[in-house]
């Protein structure tokens, strides 16, 4: 029986798992929009949006970088060494998870070094700050010619959510109906 055990094997023992969760969320991170298996996005999902989440709780101390100079007043000053604390046990947390930096191909055929971890803390922790989470969409596509698996593509929300402005255009429309009707 599989009671309370949560989460896909893969035919895979945990440590071949857990190297393939860790690159296909560096992968995410690095591309923003990856194609892969619908089930691995499923569990996907799972393992990014909680790193994710790790960085948008530290709220505006995830993308602001501490000043140079420590302030005269005591109070002040343990406050920024509180605040560099939680931003540092945050940055380790994402490090044990994920790699340090990933590569990714520009347009140009170079390659650039992407720093994930500082990717996480300050792009996404600022994208998604206020977002109480949903930060992924998956998308099924085609099945795969090979084996007929199901494919997926997964992805970041981006800030100007179509579904959002949907869900607000059909809200805006279901207020302007009682008026409509009470006219007549």
């Amino acid at each position: 029986m599989r009671h309370g055990n949560a989460g896909r094997k893969f035919g895979r023992n945990t440590s071949h798992r857990r190297a393939m969760f860790r690159n296909l969320t560096a992968n995410l991170i690095t591309h923003e929009r990856i194609e892969t298996t619908d089930a691995k996005a499923k569990e996907l999902r799972r393992v990014a949006e909680r790193l994710i989440s790790k960085a948008v709780r530290l709220g505006p101390v995830a993308f602001t970088k501490p000043p140079a100079e420590v302030p005269e007043d005591p109070g002040k000053a343990k406050e920024l060494r509180a605040a560099a604390a939680r931003r540092l046990h945050v940055e380790r947390l994402i490090r044990s998870y994920i790699p340090r930096f990933g590569v990714k191909v520009q347009e140009s055929g170079e390659t650039a070094r992407i720093d994930l971890v500082e990717k996480v803390l300050v792009d996404l922790a600022k994208r998604f700050q206020g977002r109480p989470g949903g930060y992924t969409r998956i998308v099924k596509i085609a099945h795969r010619r090979g084996d007929n698996a199901p494919m997926s593509v997964i992805e970041f929300v981006g800030p100007e959510d179509s579904a959002r402005k949907a869900k607000a255009a059909r809200a805006s429309l279901k207020a302007e109906e009682p008026k409509a009707e009470g006219a007549e």
